[in-house]
Order: C-alpha cells, then structure tokens, then sequence
C-alpha cells in the first residue's frame, strides 16, 4: 500500500519538474516571492537564536 500511494504522489508532482517551453520568448524567472521568504525565515531563526543567547 506504502508503494501504491508513493508512486501516486509522485505521478501528481511530476508537471512540478517539467520545464517551461523555452520558445515563448519571455525568459523571466520569478524570484521575488521565494526569496522574501527566504529572507523572512533567516530572519526569525536569526532572531530565535539571539533570544536563546539572552536568557541563557
């Protein structure tokens, strides 16, 4: 059953590693979105391991 729903899940993730058609001409990357995110997460890790830093 383990096998059944992997090689299903993966089957569904497949169009996530597909590339994008390389002939419609636009060529952009989106990289805002991941990298503010990115940015947010070291942000709060940063921040979290000062505060530990403090009341210790």
């Amino acid at each position: 059953m383990k096998k059944l729903i992997t090689i299903f899940l993966l089957a569904i993730n497949l169009n996530a590693f597909s590339q994008d058609d390389p002939a419609d001409g636009d060529g952009t990357v989106p990289v805002d979105g991941g990298l503010s995110l990115l940015l947010a997460a070291g942000a709060a890790y940063a921040g979290r391991r000062l505060y530990r830093q403090g009341t210790k």
